[in-house]
């Protein structure tokens, strides 16, 4: 079954997340990430959630889904993003 990363990205300083998003797209496709939603404009449909930046990326299991996020190399590129951005992140069972 597939994995979905679902992410809500509150962004403070654009230029250090440059350096996140610079590493974080690698190493997501090396564990066969495919992002299917990246930043693109929302609408909230029902309840008062206020959402920022969502990303949303599809990995063929929760279990790659987690190896990627677990995976020295996104914690170096996570690193990056620290005081830049708030995440608040899900990892989702898809059907």
């Amino acid at each position: 079954m597939p994995g979905y990363i679902i992410t809500n990205a509150e962004v403070f300083d654009a230029e250090a997340y440059g350096e996140y998003g610079a590493l974080a797209p690698a190493v997501i496709k090396r564990y066969g990430g495919e992002f299917l939603a990246q930043g693109g404009a929302t609408e909230i449909m029902e309840g008062s959630w206020q959402p920022h930046r969502i990303v949303v990326i599809r990995f063929d299991s929760v279990e790659d889904a987690k190896a990627m996020y677990n995976s020295a190399d996104y914690q170096a590129a996570k690193a990056k993003r620290e005081g830049a951005a708030d995440f608040n992140m899900i990892v989702v069972e898809g059907l």
